[in-house]
């Protein structure tokens, strides 16, 4: 009997433990959770502007019901192939050369012994991160102004003679890239070298008697050992393939309209159609439509991912 009472008593501890852990946690997670209620989860009954003809002085109950005329005013548009195509291209030319440069970065920095050495890298790395697209525009104008831009005078200086940057397209998506690059390689490359200090350092010791050298050991031991990272982020930004970075591509290109043929993406068009016309249903159902193809690209690449290795992929 006694022996019964002390297991019941037992369990009752551990189960009062297991709660009171659990309430800790849940108490942590509070905050966060609440936060994504407010500002992400209520805010989504907004998305009924996108089938009502809006009013501002109906409001969202009153204005007027137009079904699916918003969604087909964008997909009928002349602009809606343009807009589409350079908003996916250029975002799949983000995506490939941020994860090659940020590995590159990663493995860099790892094989840098000096921990002094690293974190200054780091911070000098992760600093444009927090420069905002204004003062990017600025610089980027300051080295292609086509009278006193940088690039202008190292080029005549050359013989090889000036260029009107913000009326040639062809070179756009090559500047658009290498300022993405520039802002973004430091925060992911950290993601990445965070990911290599957590391998193994005695594979690297048997790739050394077998008289691997670093190329070998990097391409069949660093790369391998952090995919699941590298997959995990590769969702996570074709997620978003069908959104472009406003201040990229408005504020960077001076939104000229000489470069609309390869910078004119989804979101410079919403901006525009809503200062232009003030129609706020256009630009939700716009905004609609990237959430869904940005949730359906996320499941495909989990999905495919997850097909080629079962260890790949989000979930």
């Amino acid at each position: 009997m006694k022996e019964a009472i002390i297991k019941k008593s037992g369990k009752i501890r551990r189960r009062g433990g297991k709660l009171a852990y659990q309430g800790e946690l849940w108490g942590m997670a509070a905050l966060p959770v609440l936060w994504f209620i407010i500002f992400s989860y209520l805010p989504m009954f907004g998305i009924t502007i996108a089938f009502k003809n809006y009013n501002y002085r109906k409001g969202i109950f009153g204005s007027e019901w137009v079904g699916l005329k918003n969604f087909e005013f964008f997909l009928k548009s002349n602009d809606m192939l343009i807009v589409v195509r350079n908003t996916i291209l250029m975002n799949a030319l983000f995506i490939a050369s941020l994860t090659i440069c940020a590995l590159l970065v990663a493995i860099f920095m790892y094989n840098i012994r000096s921990r002094k050495l690293v974190k200054a890298l780091q911070t000098s790395y992760i600093t444009p991160n927090f420069v905002s697209y204004v003062m990017v525009a600025y610089v980027v104008y300051a080295v292609l102004n086509p009278q006193y831009g940088i690039a202008n005078q190292l080029l005549n200086k050359l013989g090889i003679g000036g260029v009107d940057w913000y009326s040639q397209p062809k070179y756009w998506p090559i500047i658009l890239t290498i300022v993405h690059v520039w802002k973004a390689v430091g925060m992911r490359s950290v993601m990445y070298y965070a990911a290599l200090m957590g391998v193994d350092e005695t594979l690297f010791e048997a790739a050394e008697i077998d008289g691997a050298n670093k190329v070998q050991i990097t391409y069949h031991i660093l790369i391998p050992e952090i995919l699941s990272i590298i997959v995990i982020m590769a969702i996570m930004d074709i997620g978003g393939i069908f959104r472009g970075d406003f201040g990229l591509f408005y504020l960077v290109t001076q939104d000229s309209p000489l470069l609309y043929s390869v910078t004119d993406v989804v979101d410079t068009y919403v901006y525009r159609t809503l200062m232009e016309s003030n129609n706020v249903s256009l630009s939700t159902a716009i905004g609609f439509i990237q959430s869904v193809v940005g949730c359906i690209m996320v499941l495909v690449t989990n999905f495919a991912s997850k097909k080629i290795d079962g260890d790949l992929g989000l979930i």
